[in-house]
Parts: C-alpha cells; sequence; structure tokens
C-alpha cells in the first residue's frame, strides 16, 4: 500500500456516531481525503466532506456517491430495529446497497466493518436474559453462536463482496464505546454524565442501576479513539488484512471502584449494589423536563435528554448477569500496542462534555 497520504481517500459510513466522529478526525489530521456518509453528515469536523444519503434507498447512493472515489471504505453504523429478524434484514440491506454501489468506479481496496461484543454474547434479547452466556475472556475464535445476529449478516455481506470484487477486508470488534457524539443511540459515558449531573442538581446520591455480576467482577470498555487507531492500523498493515479483531482499552476495571469515581467526578455521593437492579431507564424515564430546566440555567447546547442519553443500552451493559472481559491477543501479536487508562476515558469525556456545554 503507498504511503502517500494524498492516494488514501476514506468514506466513513456512520461519521456522526461515536465511532465514525473521532475516526473522522483522526483520518483528517493524519493527511487523508475523507468523506462522511450519514443522513445527516456532520458539518462540524473540520475537513470532513459530507455525503447525505439513505443506504436503505439504493437508488440514491448513485448519484449521492458521483464523483466520491474511496480507496478505504470503514462501516461504523446501524439501524435499531424491534425485533433481530428485522435487523438482520435492515443493516445487512446498508453493508449490501453501498458496496453494490461503490462496485462500478472499482476503487475500493480495504473495508471495515465495526461490530461488537454481541457477536459473542448474542442479540440484545439473548444476553440479557442470561441464554448461552460464552466463557470469558471472549476471543476471536471463538465460532458463531447458533442464534440469528445481524452482525453475522454485515460480515457476510462484506465478505462476499471482498471475494467478489478483490478488495481486502477487517472486522473491528469493541466492547462498550466511550466517547462524545450527540444523538448516539448507545452512548454509555453521556448517559452516566448526564444522570450525574441531575443527581447533583436535585441533591440525590448516584445509585448503582446494573446487576451484583457487574458490580463486582471484572468489565473493560473501549474508547472511541482506541477503535479508531486500531481502524486505521488494520487499514495500513498488510498483516491484519482478511481479519477480525476485538479492540479494548487495555486495562480492566471493577465498576465497584469506577463507580466511586465517576460520582468523585460530579460531586455526589456513590451508592452501590444494594441487591436490586434500579434501571436507569426508570430512573430517568420523567427526567426530561428536569433536564430541560438545568440546561436552560446552564445555558447548556442540549435540553433534549434523549439526545444525550440512551438509558436502554446502559442498563443492558450494567445488568449482565455475567463480568465480561475481551482477549487482545491476535491484534497484539501484528503490533497492535494502544492501550487507554479507562479512568481516563471517563474523565477526559466528562471534560470534553463540559467544554462543550452538553453538561453543567
Amino acid at each position: 500500500m503507498s504511503s502517500d497520504s494524498s492516494a488514501r481517500t476514506a468514506l466513513i459510513v456512520g461519521s456522526t456516531g461515536l465511532s465514525g466522529r473521532t475516526l473522522a478526525q483522526l483520518l483528517t489530521e493524519q493527511g487523508w481525503t475523507v468523506y462522511g456518509l450519514a443522513r445527516r453528515p456532520a458539518q462540524d469536523i473540520p475537513g470532513l466532506l459530507p455525503v447525505a444519503a439513505d443506504l436503505l434507498d439504493p437508488g440514491t447512493l448513485g448519484p449521492a456517491l458521483a464523483g466520491v472515489r474511496p480507496t478505504h471504505v470503514f462501516f461504523t453504523s446501524w439501524l435499531r430495529q424491534e425485533t433481530e429478524a428485522l435487523n438482520i434484514e435492515v443493516n445487512s440491506a446498508m453493508v449490501r446497497h453501498l458496496l453494490d454501489a461503490l462496485r462500478p468506479a472499482g476503487t475500493v481496496r480495504h473495508v471495515a466493518l465495526v461490530t461488537g461484543l454481541k457477536h459473542y454474547l448474542g442479540p440484545f434479547d439473548a444476553y440479557a436474559n442470561g441464554e448461552r452466556l460464552p466463557v470469558t475472556p471472549l476471543r476471536e475464535d471463538q465460532p458463531r453462536l447458533d442464534l440469528p445476529n445481524f452482525y453475522y449478516a454485515q460480515e457476510d455481506e462484506v465478505y462476499a463482496a471482498a471475494e467478489r470484487d478483490g478488495f481486502t477486508w477487517s472486522v473491528h470488534r469493541p466492547h462498550t464505546l466511550i466517547g462524545e457524539a450527540v444523538g448516539n443511540a448507545m452512548n454509555l459515558g453521556t448517559t452516566l454524565a448526564v444522570y450525574a449531573s441531575l443527581c447533583r442538581a436535585s441533591g440525590q446520591p448516584m445509585r448503582w442501576p446494573g446487576s451484583g455480576a457487574q458490580w463486582s467482577g471484572l468489565s473493560d470498555v473501549t474508547d472511541a479513539r482506541v477503535l479508531a487507531r486500531q481502524l486505521l492500523w488494520a487499514a495500513e498493515t498488510p498483516a491484519a488484512h482478511n481479519q477480525a479483531f476485538n479492540v479494548v482499552n487495555g486495562d480492566v476495571f471493577r465498576w465497584s471502584r469506577l463507580w466511586g469515581r465517576v460520582a468523585d467526578w460530579f460531586g455526589v455521593e456513590a451508592q452501590g449494589f444494594d441487591g436490586t437492579v434500579r434501571p436507569l431507564e426508570a430512573e430517568l424515564a420523567d427526567k426530561g423536563p428536569a433536564w430541560a430546566e438545568l440546561a436552560a440555567r446552564h445555558g447548556l447546547a442540549e435540553p433534549d435528554l434523549n439526545r444525550l442519553a440512551s438509558a436502554w443500552h446502559t442498563d443492558l451493559d450494567l445488568s449482565r448477569p455475567i463480568e465480561v472481559m475481551t482477549d487482545m491477543a491476535r491484534s497484539r501479536a501484528l503490533g497492535f500496542s494502544v492501550y487507554q487508562n479507562t479512568e481516563d476515558s471517563f474523565f477526559d469525556l466528562f471534560a470534553q462534555l463540559r467544554r462543550e456545554r452538553l453538561i453543567p
């Protein structure tokens, strides 16, 4: 692969999300030409060239992508549906429509797909109910589960197109992502920041919402900056082509310590697991007016609680019946050595949210 940055043109699908925004910032800093495809593309990332398109409407893709000749495609998007069957139908179609639309130009050399640990845990409803829980730490060579899973369908679309069109691929499986993006459907870090801010404003303690297993067990997370670095590394490293990689910060932690550290950052009292799961979705269900008032009082940029907090997904993470940690031996053996302290991931995010007037 050429080291000439002018020969590297990225198309990031999902450029408004946690992983897409962070990757766009990294690639533009590295001198890439970067296009960001979304239904409502980001306009606030310097150097990002917006492409407005709906991947479920293939007739619009040709005109939207006219003149866009990517060497690398980074697919970081998905659309949540009511059932896993619909997840499979919709999300595999998005991948297929995009790769079909890019095929005539023949410029694509590598496609990276971002999925996640549901590859091992199963769909949301499966691991929420404790079905077929895997042995941890999770490793890339563990076989697919005998369960419907839209991640598998997305992978299969990439594999088929790579075989047909002759490009290389990589699959990236982060744990829960920590990073900044407004309107993201899975945003644990910002959800906790919003919850802590509401607790501080009301004088209430910050109560642990999840399970005993998550409270006392080992866990890990993925800083969006680490994921971006791995995506870039895999794109530029021939030995990493045509492989799937887990990607996490590289450390492990227990929520029984981190919860208190998060509460301390916001200046609120922490309450740990008391034997009862107390879902955040219920806790925040009626807090929209309180957040709007807080936003008005402090001049915050986003008064809509639902644009910041994704309590449903945070509950799924924190209520798992097992500890969940991830093995990174495959990419480490090939030279990917990026490490990120997890407490700093949270604190860096909280500081960023405060700078951007998203929390008081």
